[in-house]
């Protein structure tokens, strides 16, 4: 009987280096996950600030917020811990993430473990995640915050939803190294799944990456980027 190549299966998971202790490497992208000076102030100045929150959650009506790019979980721990600071009393949160390649819930924990400030939220977020994250994972994780993290590729993933989003999140790894994260295509998705007077938030710069923002019908607005970096953009869908 003749020798068969061994099958290779299809990548499902986050493939991982680990960097100066706990900082997670993708070997996929190859590229780290967040800025190396301090990924949850970096959440705070390009995601948060960006999509106007926390000023913009201060209302009874769920407030839903997507994500490209789910990682570590650090821009939920983050979002998380602001929201129990400052929403309204009654308030609910609905975060939905879409991650092609979810973590393991031990490497969820190294990432987190580094930030005290959302302790409360890594412990929460890990006893609750699955084994073996798959499909569309529903995590009710205190009354009023709701978590979704869509596993799979997020322009498939995307095609899949119809309500639309109050904020986004663009985490995807750095345009260079995964630029279909960028695509015309997706972020026209975006467009469509964000609610008029809805914005987005994130660290890109690149010029592709705005002008396929622009070109969706987002008004594109250049900032001051994190720690030195010369510029980032968020924006808004006309309409409100």
């Amino acid at each position: 009987m003749a020798d068969h190549e061994p099958q290779t299966l299809p990548q499902t998971e986050a493939v991982l280096d680990w960097h100066e202790g706990d900082m997670p490497y993708s070997r996929a992208f190859d590229d780290h996950f967040y800025c190396r000076s301090d990924g949850r102030l970096e959440c705070g100045h390009v995601f948060l600030a960006g999509n106007g929150l926390p000023r913009r959650w201060q209302r009874k009506e769920t407030f839903r917020i997507a994500e490209l790019g789910f990682g570590t979980g650090l821009n939920f721990a983050e979002t998380w811990r602001q929201w129990r600071e400052s929403a309204p009393e009654g308030a609910s949160l609905h975060f939905t993430s879409f991650e092609r390649f979810p973590m393991a819930r031990a490497d969820i924990a190294r990432a987190l473990s580094h930030w005290p400030e959302i302790d409360r939220e890594r412990e929460a977020l890990t006893a609750a995640w699955p084994e073996a994250p798959a499909g569309r994972v529903e995590l009710a994780l205190q009354p009023g915050v709701h978590l979704t993290v869509v596993c799979g590729a997020a322009l498939d993933s995307l095609n899949g939803e119809e309500t639309p989003f109050d904020a986004w999140y663009l985490d995807g790894f750095a345009p260079a190294r995964n630029p279909d994260m960028w695509s015309a295509e997706l972020m026209g998705e975006v467009f469509r799944l964000t609610v008029p007077g809805g914005r987005f938030g994130t660290y890109a710069a690149a010029g592709f990456v705005r002008r396929n923002l622009a070109g969706t019908g987002f008004v594109v607005e250049r900032r001051p980027g994190f720690a030195g970096k010369r510029e980032m953009l968020c924006g808004e869908k006309p309409g409100a």
